[in-house]
């Protein structure tokens, strides 16, 4: 079973992280960024159109689907952020997801194990969740670097974080509320594996959302914990409905139209991963 933390006023929180069991192919961030792309602005915010879904818990306080939690705090961030009526996933269709990607029988407490974000990402893009259409694909973002952090929330609203969580975050640093600020705090630990995700920053930080709260992650402590060095890992997912919105905000300094194309070159299969509900939509 995945780790709980007792909380002061949430009563409990899950984690629910695991390492990835394999490496699938995906595409960097840094390929597609051209030397002439526009600096991204000061500070981005894609919030406020999904703000009742980002601070609903997901039932990540009673299972360890932080990982589809995030996954669908992101799906309320996109449609909401694209035509204003964010698409918010139902408890069922939350916990179908966690059994189609991560083996959860419901009832069965034994089988709350969690799962990894490559999984997931590869069950979003070629299965989809409820409500929502697949994703294009998914990038990699290198953490180390800020200005690449920056960009990808400025084209694409999102990011996907696979940390472990520094002991001090979940202790003395344990988030109560909104406006939470979590930087550097030691070494990473493996045993707490957790996917938060980010859609804005300001010059404080990525803008996150965990547990049905938000607040900031510092730029240290994003490339300390969201790196393969430290066990972690950084994407950005591709909506086809932000597509148009890339092209006018970068008309010149992003190659989408290669971006697309390679996508589209490893699209067809799925990787090595056998979802436990194939060829299906929960």
């Amino acid at each position: 079973m995945v780790k709980s933390f007792p909380h002061p006023t949430l009563g409990s929180v899950k984690l629910g992280r695991r390492q990835p069991r394999v490496s699938c192919p995906h595409l960097h961030l840094r390929n597609y960024m051209l030397r002439h792309l526009a600096p991204p602005p000061v500070e981005v915010d894609y919030s406020p159109a999904a703000i009742d879904a980002l601070h609903n818990m997901a039932l990540n306080d009673m299972l360890g689907d932080c990982v589809i939690a995030w996954m669908a705090h992101c799906e309320a961030v996109l449609t909401g952020a694209s035509n204003g009526t964010p698409k918010m996933l139902s408890n069922d269709q939350i916990i179908a997801t966690y059994s189609a990607v991560g083996g959860y029988v419901p009832g069965d407490d034994s089988t709350d194990q969690g799962c990894d974000e490559l999984t997931a990402l590869n069950y979003w893009q070629h299965v989809g969740l409820p409500q929502g259409s697949e994703i294009a694909g998914y990038i990699s973002v290198d953490a180390t670097d800020w200005v690449e952090v920056q960009t990808a929330l400025w084209l694409f609203g999102n990011l996907m974080m696979g940390i472990g969580l520094p002991d001090e975050w979940v202790t003395t640093q344990m988030p109560h509320s909104d406006r939470f600020i979590w930087d550097f705090a030691g070494d990473p630990d493996p045993k707490n594996g957790h996917c938060p995700g980010a859609m804005g920053y300001s010059p404080a930080g990525v803008k996150t959302s965990t547990w049905g709260m938000l607040g900031t992650i510092t730029p240290r402590a994003l490339a300390a914990y969201a790196t393969a060095a430290a066990g972690g890992s950084l994407y950005t997912v591709l909506s086809p409905d932000w597509f148009n919105r890339v092209t006018a905000k970068a008309p010149n300094g992003f190659d989408v139209t290669q971006l697309s194309a390679d996508l589209q070159a490893i699209a067809p299969s799925p990787g090595p991963q056998v979802y436990n509900v194939p060829n299906s939509r929960p």
